[in-house]
């Protein structure tokens, strides 16, 4: 399959290529030239799937044109070798908790998943000594950095806001060594993503060494995001659920809503999305007015979600060919403070004893708003929230416990470098590696 570039300036490239260079040379995203649509009896027998079984078919329907059979299915195994992601009743409607991978975040498999397939190209191209940079406002670095710890050949640069991820989140990627390093800016994820966005573009650093990235701006990162989805709807059916599927996403950079409408776009039957934004609601502000503006970014609980200029919003205008009509009949947001959220979190415990993180809660909240009779709601809890514990035991009130995983992070040091938002700095940086 070929991808091309939502800018539209550069021919279109092969997988191996758009998973190596992670941003097109117009500074466009990569769109695969056409989405599969499984087959009826894939979703008729869906539910008697394992979690990787399901994932292979999905895998297979978009990379299984570049990438051997018997390869492709041991990198999905091996990303999927965690806790299948279990969905749980909240107050009737249905929580996806896809805090089961090492670093208690979605976006673990998305993170496994490119790692090893970048290390398949890359063997398979003889290259060696290839950077990764990834900017992160909080659950990307963590997943990035542990999915490609040790992985031979490959160095990675994780980007983060100083003062603005939380500790753990900080230790999971800032203690590991190896062949990770870590880059502490004095700015927003705005920052860090422009950053990385530069280096792509700047012809002596592309001359010097090999760069790509592993933001959901990569397909190879947000593609597999979709295996959730299916995952959702497998267990729903076993349930017996019926009715119209509505399905509430804690929107940041926007890779998990656009992984969930390709799944959509694939024949999964979601009927709905809700997008939920914290105060960083440029999205919101798109889908009522039709004019999107973005800003820079503000900090608040929902820190993952901090982006005032989320990359794949391109992607989701290129999916809808640009008609705001359609992305408006098919996607609904919400948009919550600091209060709001923190309500919501204290609400939920004290009525049901589930414990939402920030982010969780917007979804949990918009879909509670806006799921109407009928219908079937599933919100995605992105993260564990004990990554937040500062931020969450405050507000319920509650000792949180923290799973074993998280605990060895916190007995690191850490270790990171101090970084400037001037991009000449950053090159600097990188030329002198």
């Amino acid at each position: 399959m070929k991808y091309y570039s939502t800018q539209k300036q550069v021919s279109p490239v092969g997988l191996q290529q758009a998973v190596v260079d992670g941003l097109a040379a117009d500074r466009g995203l990569f769109m695969p030239e056409q989405i599969p649509v499984l087959p009826a009896d894939f979703f008729e027998n869906i539910d008697r799937m394992s979690f990787q079984e399901m994932s292979y078919q999905v895998a297979h329907a978009f990379f299984g044109a570049d990438v051997e059979a018997d390869v492709l299915k041991d990198l999905v195994y091996e990303t999927l070798c965690f806790e299948t992601p279990l969905v749980r009743v909240v107050d009737s409607i249905y929580s996806l908790e896809l805090f089961h991978g090492p670093t208690a975040a979605f976006k673990d498999v998305g993170a496994r998943f490119m790692a090893r397939l970048l290390a398949y190209f890359i063997q398979k191209q003889g290259q060696s000594d290839v950077h990764v940079l990834v900017a992160t406002s909080g659950d990307t670095g963590s997943a990035v950095a542990n999915g490609f710890l040790g992985v031979d050949g490959i160095r990675v640069h994780v980007l983060y806001p100083k003062g603005l991820v939380s500790d753990i989140q900080e230790k999971q990627f800032t203690t590991l060594g190896q062949n990770i390093r870590s880059l502490e800016v004095d700015g927003t994820f705005d920052d860090c993503q422009a950053l990385v966005k530069s280096a792509f573009m700047d012809s002596e650093l592309k001359a010097h060494m090999n760069l790509t990235s592993a933001n959901s701006i990569n397909v190879a990162r947000f593609l597999p995001q979709a295996f959730y989805y299916f995952n959702a709807y497998a267990q729903l059916k076993r349930a017996g659920l019926q009715g119209p599927l509505v399905v509430s996403v804690p929107s940041g950079n926007f890779g998990n809503l656009t992984a969930g409408l390709f799944a959509k776009k694939m024949g999964l039957p979601i009927e709905h999305f809700i997008a939920a934004n914290n105060r960083n609601d440029i999205f919101f502000e798109y889908l009522k007015t039709g004019t999107y503006h973005p800003r820079p970014s503000v900090a608040t609980l929902a820190n993952a979600m901090d982006v005032g200029d989320p990359s794949n919003f391109a992607r989701i205008l290129d999916l809808y060919k640009h008609s705001h009509a359609d992305i408006a009949s098919e996607i609904s947001g919400a948009r919550y403070d600091d209060r709001q959220i923190a309500d919501c979190m204290l609400e939920t415990m004290r009525n049901t004893g589930y414990q939402l993180d920030p982010h969780g809660a917007c979804g949990y909240r918009a879909l509670r708003e806006q799921l109407k009779e009928g219908q079937v709601g599933v919100f995605l809890e992105t993260a564990h929230p004990a990554k937040f514990k500062d931020t969450v035991e405050p507000i319920i009130g509650q000792k949180l416990e923290i799973p074993e995983t998280l605990q060895q992070f916190m007995n690191g040091v850490k270790q990171s470098i101090a970084m400037s938002t001037r991009f000449e700095d950053f090159k600097r940086y990188l030329l002198d590696l």
